[in-house]
């Protein structure tokens, strides 16, 4: 099974029964439009018990074309990564 943004928005409805539909949708949405910026703005975001989500500026590098054999020249970027919390790695290994 696949947690998509939609199965996460129904959970929250199902689980808080006090909350809209529209509600829920609206929770979820703030929740991950706050993550977002967070990242963006270069911020780490920390979820205690789950993990930390953090952006590494990774710098230009050679790399090759594997259809072509062509050296290239990859560009600068920035990545999300994830680590997660020591209790999520324990519970997801038994």
């Amino acid at each position: 099974m696949k947690l998509t943004k939609a199965v996460l928005i129904e959970a929250v409805y199902r689980k808080h029964e006090n909350l809209t539909q529209r509600q829920a949708t609206e929770a979820v949405e703030s929740l991950l439009r706050l993550a977002k910026d967070a990242l963006i703005d270069g911020n780490k975001l920390l979820l205690s018990g789950f993990g930390k989500f953090s952006i590494q500026d990774k710098k230009p590098r050679r790399g090759r074309n594997p259809q072509t054999g062509d050296d290239l020249i990859l560009e600068s970027r920035r990545i999300v990564t994830f680590k997660s919390s020591g209790k999520l790695r324990k519970i997801v290994n038994g």
